[in-house]
């Protein structure tokens, strides 16, 4: 009898111990994320930017210096939690790999998430009181003004009209597997389709080539000055292409006999 023959009735240990509840198109499949996934995205989005400058301007105020390490992550996770809520309310998460491994968040054409009743759900009123006072004025009176401003200004009368990637993060241990590009492809190829462009900020200058690989372009750079280091975002925009045609093995054939193609 062959060692993977199943025998009376149940899966040989060799087989079993090989079997994994994971979803198999996890593993290479973008994903739309619920609410009740917020937790393990948010999750996943704090590790991605653990280490993130802007991140840290939130966290890392003058008034928070007594806070513990310990502390200062469970807000960090927290924040990221209430982020993918509100994008899961108002807008689009996608997520790939098998335990959440690389996650975005985008924002639809016309979309916004700062109304008080997606505030409300998500969680996001929490800040106000779990931000130190320092906090509080870098998020709330800096960062969503600045941020909100700035896109209004490059993206002018299409403003409205453009997909928002808020946040793209894939985890340290997962990186290099081609997470990210897939999230990103997943939702260009929809803008591409309607000839929308597609707008983000970019916190770290070394990601700005990772980007220009899909188009972006840098438009402008915005600096925070509240901290004891600036810290600065890289506003890039992709233009909408168009798609490229899809030939069949036919249609080569008698375009390359016409002199339109060469084979």
């Amino acid at each position: 009898m062959e060692k993977n023959q199943k025998m009376n009735g149940k899966m040989p240990l060799a087989d079993w111990r090989r079997h994994s509840l994971v979803p198999p198109t996890w593993e290479d499949t973008v994903r739309v994320v619920g609410i009740d996934e917020s937790a393990a995205a948010g999750r996943s989005l704090a590790h991605s930017f653990a280490t993130d400058p802007m991140s840290r301007y939130v966290l890392d105020g003058d008034d928070m210096a007594g806070y513990s390490d310990e502390h200062k992550w469970k807000l960090h996770v927290d924040i990221m939690t209430y982020m993918v809520a509100a994008h899961v309310y108002k807008g689009v998460v996608t997520a790939i790999g098998p335990d959440y491994d690389a996650v975005a968040l985008w924002l639809p054409p016309g979309k916004n998430m700062e109304d008080w009743l997606t505030t409300l759900r998500s969680g996001m009123w929490r800040l106000w009181y779990q931000l130190s006072a320092e906090g509080r004025k870098r998020y709330f009176d800096e960062m969503i003004p600045v941020l909100n401003h700035t896109k209004e200004e490059v993206m002018a009368d299409r403003d409205s009209e453009c997909y928002y990637l808020v946040y793209l993060g894939t985890k340290p241990n997962a990186r290099g597997k081609g997470y990210a590009g897939k999230l990103i492809r997943d939702m260009i190829e929809k803008a591409d389709a309607e000839q929308r462009p597609v707008y983000l900020e970019s916190s770290n200058e070394r990601t700005n080539a990772f980007y220009a690989k899909f188009g972006f372009e840098v438009k402008r750079d915005v600096d925070f000055k509240r901290g004891r280091d600036p810290i600065q975002l890289h506003i890039m925009v992709r233009e909408p292409q168009a798609p490229k045609p899809a030939y069949s093995a036919a249609s080569v054939v008698l375009l390359s006999t016409m002199g339109g193609v060469k084979v």
